[in-house]
């Protein structure tokens, strides 16, 4: 842990992989590249995610600067989340990860075969 800890921001897979450590990160970042969301659209699109982990995810991708979270003063309060420009840089990433999945996916069903 503490050579994690030492690595983390001088070294580019240490400091990604600390960032997108939550399990729901990805699916997050993904889900609000699309468009701006509110918390129950979020909560909606991901079904299997607990509120309490909703929140905690969202704190921190906000901690890390990867979204942005946007309150509006009104009754009731509205709240929106969405990319920020580091975010935005990550959905050429996420991109690749989803051709890289695909291949990987056809791989799998191959060796079923």
């Amino acid at each position: 842990m503490e050579l994690e800890k030492d690595l983390f921001g001088k070294c580019p897979y240490t400091t990604a992989q600390k960032v997108l450590s939550g399990k729901w990160s990805i699916m997050i970042l993904y889900h609000l590249g699309i468009k701006t969301m509110r918390f129950g659209e979020l909560q909606r699109q991901l079904p299997d995610l607990t509120q309490s982990t909703l929140t905690k995810q969202l704190r921190a991708l906000e901690d890390y600067g990867l979204i942005e979270r946007t309150i509006y003063p009104q009754v009731p309060p509205k709240v929106e989340y969405s990319l920020s420009d580091i975010g935005i840089k990550f959905q050429k990433v996420l991109a690749e990860l989803a051709i890289w999945g695909n291949d990987y996916i056809k791989t799998l069903q191959k060796k079923e075969l």
